[in-house]
């Protein structure tokens, strides 16, 4: 019998990389270089961390990256008037406080950060009851924050800093929602002395739609006072849906920054002057009301 021949056959044809694959094979080794390199520097202690406990390496590589789906998908944020924050030199930001959770700040150092031609970083100063949370106040350190006084808001600005301040404090971030987008009292002017001191401009910032994120229809006053809080709030989906209710509604947001008010003119002593200082809280305060309101009528739908 005639011998049997094997006739091999044909390999299958090896589909060729197509650009896209290639630049998201590219983009994944470059993400995970970066991560091994980020905690490499963790192990090793090979970061810094300033004064007031600033963390860089934390905040580019963890904080803000787990921020941006929020900022451009979920609230899907647009920013005004960003070439009024100097490109280098102290200024106080001055901006309007709500949301149940003061996820404002948060997103408002994240647009100045990514969105400003000089990547600017906004360094919030926040309640004491912040950095007492554990965790959250860690985090708070790390990420640029410090406590709500002159005497750091002082320091920071004289070294050149960009500091955010929200003189509403908890009576803006827990106000019901039926009182939304009416700005409550200023305080007394603290952070207004604190720029005049430094010879810094002032911006006033106004944000719409961090009152929409968790609606505040009621508050466990009781509940409160025995966790220590300064408020426990009830919105349409918490308690009643549970871990779920911690969700934020995906409202739009606007952040506009206004035009600088100076205070180098001013002098330092002017800090001094109590009826200066309270004319020029009360006129930053008006400011932000009204750009509030041209806001609202711009931006139409809450979710839209």
């Amino acid at each position: 019998m005639p011998e049997a021949r094997v006739i091999p056959m044909p390999a299958p044809p090896q589909a060729e990389p197509t650009p896209e694959s290639s630049t998201a094979e590219a983009e994944w080794d470059q993400r995970l270089a970066q991560a091994l390199a980020f905690l490499r520097r963790r192990l090793t202690g090979e970061y810094e961390v300033d004064e007031f406990g600033f963390d860089e390496d934390f905040t580019d590589r963890v904080y803000l990256p787990a921020l941006r789906p929020l900022y451009k998908s979920w609230f899907r944020v647009e920013t005004f008037g960003m070439h009024n924050i100097p490109d280098t030199g102290g200024a106080l930001v001055v901006a309007n406080h709500s949301g149940t959770v003061p996820m404002d700040g948060l997103m408002t150092a994240l647009a100045v950060h990514d969105e400003h031609p000089a990547r600017r970083r906004l360094r919030l100063l926040g309640a004491d009851l912040v950095f007492k949370l554990p965790l959250v106040g860690s985090i708070a350190r790390k990420t640029g924050n410090t406590l709500a006084c002159n005497a750091d808001a002082e320091r920071l600005l004289e070294t050149g800093e960009l500091v955010g301040v929200y003189p509403e404090g908890f009576k803006g971030v827990g106000k019901p929602f039926a009182d939304r987008y009416k700005l409550q009292r200023f305080g007394r002017g603290g952070f207004v002395s604190a720029a005049i001191r430094t010879g810094v401009p002032i911006i006033p910032c106004s944000i719409v739609g961090a009152e929409e994120i968790y609606p505040m229809i009621g508050n466990l006053k009781g509940l409160a006072r025995v966790l220590g809080v300064p408020y426990l709030p009830v919105t349409p989906t918490f308690p009643l849906l549970g871990p779920l209710g911690l969700i934020p509604l995906p409202s739009k947001w606007l952040i506009e920054f206004g035009e600088p008010i100076p205070t180098a003119h001013l002098g330092p002593a002017a800090a001094d002057d109590p009826m200066l200082v309270f004319n020029l809280t009360d006129e930053i305060r008006e400011t932000i009301q009204q750009s509030l309101y041209s806001l609202l009528m711009q931006r139409g739908s809450v979710f839209s």
